[in-house]
């Protein structure tokens, strides 16, 4: 990544922590970045652009440092703790003009995520490709699903502390349903999925 657009885009996320999209000027950014309009516009054609950008980035860098997981609260915690990292920053987005494009790499991540978590349980139980679809678009959506109700909800209770509660509620259901409808690979592979 260019080392300037790094350094708007801090400047986006650092601002978005402290005011609502909408209330976010370009003089805002090149002042907290200390860089001048013509630079920025160099990088980006508008605001909208740069959110689209940051999002985006910020979805990358969750995918790469999260890249290894086992079950699904080890799935989902990471990206629990990025979104509460940022909690302020991901209202204003969610909120905005720009909370289509939010969802979208919400989904992106979440989906890369579980098929993640669905390659590990395939090593143990064979799932059709077809299968394998609707477990992913499933996990996706529910996850997902979580975290805009949470941001719905002014992000108003802890979102780490409820993944886990829902992980907990429904431990083993997957690894159930998994080895009742695919079977295992051998004896020895029907441990916990």
């Amino acid at each position: 990544m260019n080392r300037t657009k790094e350094l708007i885009s801090d400047a986006f996320w650092t601002l978005l922590e402290e005011k609502p999209f909408n209330r976010i000027t370009v003089q805002n950014i090149v002042e907290c970045c200390q860089v001048n309009r013509n630079t920025f516009y160099y990088h980006f054609q508008d605001i909208p652009a740069l959110a689209e950008y940051s999002v985006k980035e910020w979805a990358a860098q969750v995918i790469r440092n999260n890249c290894t997981f086992g079950t699904p609260i080890n799935c989902i915690a990471p990206i629990a703790r990025e979104v509460m990292k940022r909690k302020t920053a991901c209202i204003h987005i969610y909120r905005s003009s720009c909370g289509e494009g939010f969802i979208r790499y919400l989904n992106e991540i979440t989906l890369h995520v579980v098929q993640l978590y669905l390659d590990g349980i395939a090593e143990k139980v064979d799932i059709p490709d077809s299968d394998r679809t609707v477990f992913a678009r499933f996990y996706k959506c529910t996850f997902a699903g979580i975290v805009l109700d949470w941001l719905d909800a002014g992000a108003s209770y802890d979102l780490l502390e409820f993944c886990e509660k829902v992980c907990e509620a429904f431990a083993g259901v997957d690894e159930m349903v998994f080895t009742a409808k695919f079977g295992a690979h051998s004896a020895d592979n029907t441990r916990k999925i």
